[in-house]
């Protein structure tokens, strides 16, 4: 007997669902729009007038209406959600500092790139092996996480997410400070 092909699916640019699971999605009129562009004989058959009347012959006039502005609804929360994350994201500062620790010792501390949803345990493993040193994931005084990293090298890890190195992807150049502390007598 002979096998079967694999069935070949199609997924919806906008959202990843197949377009007839677009309607559950938050992105319905973006994912009508790439269908229509896309895929015009699908956006006929999943949304054209006949399609929508067949479907919703058993809905009221009022219950349609009310669906759709149930959808709108939740389209406009999850953008205005997807909004506040981004601003929320691009107010957020990454803090280098550099600890004195004896003389000529010195840990240089990271926090603020959990808000770039960076993995901090594989940051660490990234920095302790490009700086062949001890780097682990800690909480600071503030209950922040942070990467403590020992030795001084805060101007190297500053260029490493100036060039984007490995996950320190994503982060604006702006947004990242250097503090440098002396230790007190």
């Amino acid at each position: 007997a002979e096998p079967t092909p694999p069935v070949q699916v199609l997924y919806c640019a906008v959202c990843s669902f197949p377009p007839e699971y677009c309607e559950f999605g938050s992105r319905l009129t973006r994912c009508k729009e790439w269908l229509k562009g896309a895929h015009p004989d699908l956006y006929d058959k999943y949304y054209s007038d006949e399609a929508l009347v067949n479907k919703v012959g058993t809905l009221s006039l009022d219950a349609q209406a009310k669906l759709e502005k149930d959808t709108a609804k939740k389209e406009a929360k999850a953008e205005a959600k997807a909004e506040a994350a981004l601003k929320k994201k691009m107010a957020s500062q990454v803090t280098i500092r550099r600890i004195e620790r004896n003389k000529r010792k010195h840990v240089t501390a990271v926090y603020g790139l959990e808000a770039f949803e960076i993995d901090l345990k594989k940051a660490a493993k990234q920095f302790a092996s490009k700086f062949a040193t001890g780097a682990s994931v800690t909480k600071n005084a503030q209950g922040q996480d942070e990467i403590v990293v020992q030795g001084d090298v805060s101007d190297e890890i500053l260029e490493m997410i100036e060039e984007e190195v490995g996950l320190l992807k994503g982060i604006p150049v702006d947004n990242v400070e250097i503090v440098e502390e002396k230790k007190k007598k």
